[in-house]
């Protein structure tokens, strides 16, 4: 049998399959974007200047994108804050308490349900699906009107036209858009589909009567579990929207395969199904044999989730086997998703090594893979000699030093159940602990960082660049430390923190002193709004050579006599929020992170820090999103954060915080961690997510979070108080903690202040009643 890449004898096709991809990053190179909304948000810009720095990046990266090969490029994809907020805004599913502020100063009204601001609380902010990056989730309630409120799938269509470019808008999906909602008054929102698809219909046809050729119409439901409710709701929704004028339809699932939802998806009235094939390139066959006669398959098949290059002789294969059966005028080639997850240029690391950088693809790497495969499908011998060159680099990796290290996989291979025990029980080690910390009921605290100033920012900067040297920098950090626990003793907190100013981010500092990882420069994405994160590289096996934060932990606890908690992001969290090697199984990579942090875990202890958190935001984000998948993940994943854990004493307290995810679904793993205290986002919703303690009897303690550090709003007392009394309606008080929803490092002092006051006075006037009360 001829290799994959064996150059074929038969005739070449007189042209290529269609090159396309869903969604491209929005942040710019040298993010632009982030730079654009920081300064309006300041008041420093107007929104004309943010609005052309919009256009004129959304421009740029479309032309980028035709330079690599792409045939048809997607619009409005692009988004000031999110895509799902703006699929909201499109058909004025606008919550009645933002509604006089959009009619006077509509951007400020949007990003008000963005951030909050202007006395106005922010939207639900949660993952999107598995992927670090969160979405605002859209609030409606029965008898919800929708209404077509705009034009910006239109316009981003035209301003594509004019300069020339094949151009395609990319719309949210009616039904995975209701999925994605949440009701406030606890109806389903699905009910709201026929109210919903007017709105919709309305815009196709808009878009129609302009002469738009095809929309993207992105279902990722459809590579999830499905009740019977959410599949008649999408044939309803989809034969009704086939009834009017409309542009072609490709309807685009991703994340994962269809399954058991393919006579679905191929039932929809359609004209092109775009499928995951990076993720699950297994479902090729059945989708080729279930897609209708002249029907496009949109075949992803480079991870837009990831940044190494594919392996042609696994990809080439399944495109021969579906151009065979689909020709060239029905085949296109694109990712398997958007790709916001990933960087924009590889090219633009230069710090990085040769080999490595060999070994990498972001998003106009894989457009240019593309590219190659297409030209190598229809004949182009260079393009195939090209690609099974690709191939022999990506076989010699394996061997490159660093890669397989025989010392980290002897310690995992003998690593025996016991590492993933506490030496007693949780209600033992309550006991110890209530006495060995002296801590007062409803004990207040953070959940780690503090504001990373313009001051802090720049000594970092003048560090790096060899202007500042390590002691004056050392001084400048300790000096740092000694004002944040300075403000926290005068604010009264219980369990103090050092503030965090030597790390960067709360995974790129850890994996900056482990070996395995690398870093880039410019390899930004984004992960809500201008938030955005520069995810390390794990390429080899992973190993801590020296302790990371013992140093500036052990400092902090000198200058107090309360507990300082030692900080540390827990290995899901590194592993989820990295882009991961993808020659060893996920969940070997998590071991090796998990054994390097056990061994930081024992050096605090060892340093005299009683309290040790352990982040873990990311759990559920890993959760596969098919039912079936859930209980290894889950087995392995809190196994992970119990072998980093594994072994200190019972008086040393262990934490763990999660934010922004729904966790109700997994509070059983929750629990299995084994952590002391937890601490969850909560304000948001507020307390909504509470409700699934009233079910499931926690049994250790928890920390819900009784203010949005996301917003520059400043909670007042009373405020806190009402959140905490929410609270206690379900938790007991003695297993209640106060804290912020998460890390305080992208507000202001100014901000923290107040808040950390009126949350510490919270607290206060609860004890008192409760010791009146007892």
């Amino acid at each position: 049998m001829s290799s994959p890449l064996h150059t074929r004898s038969t005739q070449t096709l007189p042209t290529h399959p269609q090159i396309t991809y869903l969604g491209f990053p929005r942040l710019g190179r040298r993010r632009e974007l982030k730079r654009a909304l920081e300064t309006y948000w300041r008041g420093e810009t107007d929104a004309a200047a943010l609005l052309d720095t919009a256009r004129e990046l959304r421009q740029r990266h479309w032309q980028l994108a035709r330079a690599a090969g792409v045939c048809s490029v997607p619009v409005n994809d692009f988004s000031l804050y999110d895509h799902v907020l703006d699929t909201a805004v499109l058909f004025d599913a606008v919550p009645e308490r933002y509604r006089a502020l959009r009619q006077q100063d509509p951007l400020a009204g949007y990003f008000a349900m963005a951030r909050g601001g202007h006395g106005l609380h922010a939207l639900e902010m949660t993952k999107w699906f598995d992927t670090n990056y969160h979405y605002l989730v859209p609030e409606l309630h029965a008898g919800q009107r929708f209404q077509l409120a705009g034009d910006k799938p239109l316009a981003e269509w035209r301003e594509a036209q004019a300069l020339g470019l094949d151009a395609r808008p990319v719309l949210l999906g009616p039904v995975s858009f209701l999925r994605l909602a949440k009701t406030t008054d606890g109806s389903d929102a699905l009910a709201l589909l026929d109210a919903l698809l007017p709105a919709y219909a309305q815009l196709l046809e808009q878009l129609a009567d302009a002469g738009v050729p095809w929309v993207q119409l992105d279902e990722p439901f459809l590579a999830l579990d499905l009740d019977a409710a959410s599949r008649e709701a999408y044939l309803h929704a989809y034969v009704t929207l086939a009834r009017g004028r409309s542009p072609k339809r490709l309807l685009a699932t991703y994340f994962g395969a269809l399954d058991d939802n393919l006579a679905l998806a191929t039932q929809l009235p359609a004209d092109g199904l775009h499928i995951d094939l990076a993720r699950a390139p297994e479902q090729l066959d059945a989708v080729l044999a279930a897609l209708p006669t002249g029907r496009v398959l949109s075949a992803g098949v480079v991870d837009g989730r990831n940044i190494w290059r594919s392996r042609p002789a696994q990809v080439l294969p399944l495109l021969e086997k579906a151009l065979a059966k689909l020709g060239t005028e029905h085949l296109w080639l694109a990712p398997s998703c958007s790709l916001l997850h990933v960087p924009i240029d590889v090219a633009q690391e230069t710090t990085l090594t040769a080999e490595l950088r060999g070994w990498l693809a972001f998003a106009l790497q894989k457009l240019e893979e593309l590219k190659q495969y297409a030209q190598a499908i229809a004949g182009d011998d260079a393009a195939r000699a090209a690609l099974s060159g690709q191939d022999a680099l990506l076989a010699a990796r394996a061997n490159a030093a660093g890669v397989q290290r025989s010392d980290v996989r002897a310690r995992l291979n003998g690593l025996s159940p016991q590492a993933a025990q506490r030496r007693s029980a949780l209600n033992h080690r309550r006991v110890v602990q209530t006495e060995s910390l002296g801590l007062p009921l409803l004990p207040t605290t953070t959940i780690g960082s503090f504001p990373q100033t313009d001051a802090l920012r720049h000594a970092r900067a003048e560090h790096r660049a060899g202007r500042l040297d390590n002691e004056a920098y050392d001084d400048f950090l300790a000096e740092e430390i000694a004002q944040a626990l300075r403000h926290q003793e005068s604010i009264g907190l219980d369990v103090l923190v050092h503030g965090e100013p030597e790390r960067n981010d709360m995974v790129e500092y850890f994996g900056e002193q482990l070996e395995g990882f690398a870093f880039t420069r410019q390899g930004w994405v984004q992960s809500y709004g201008s938030r955005c994160v520069k995810p390390p590289l794990i390429w080899g096996d992973v190993a801590r050579p020296a302790p990371m934060t013992v140093r500036w932990s052990a400092y902090a606890q000198s200058l107090t006599k309360k507990p300082v908690k030692g900080m540390l992001t827990g290995p899901v969290t590194v592993l989820q929020w990295s882009f991961v090697r993808d020659d060893l199984p996920r969940e070997t990579v998590c071991r090796q992170l998990a054994l390097a942090l056990r061994d930081e875990v024992h050096d605090l202890e060892s340093a005299g820090i009683q309290v040790i958190q352990i982040d873990e935001p990311a759990l559920r984000e890993g959760l596969p999103l098919r039912h079936a998948q859930q209980a290894r993940y889950l087995e392995w994943a809190v196994q992970c954060f119990r072998i980093a854990a594994g072994g200190v004493r019972d008086t040393t307290q262990i934490h763990t915080h999660m934010c922004y995810a729904e966790f109700n679904d997994i509070l059983e793993a929750v629990a299995a961690l084994d952590a002391d205290v937890i601490s969850i986002e909560s304000s948001r919703s507020r307390m909504e997510l509470l409700a699934a303690f009233e079910q499931f009897r926690y049994p250790g303690d928890i920390g819900p979070g009784v203010y949005d550090i996301h917003s520059p709003r400043v909670p007042g007392h009373v405020e806190i108080t009402d959140l905490l009394r929410k609270a206690m309606t379900v938790l007991d008080p003695s297993q209640l903690w106060v804290n912020p929803d998460c890390g305080l490092k992208t507000r202001h002092w100014a901000e923290v202040i107040p808040a950390l006051e009126a949350m510490v006075g919270a607290a206060r006037t609860l004890r008192s009643e409760l010791a009146v009360t007892n």
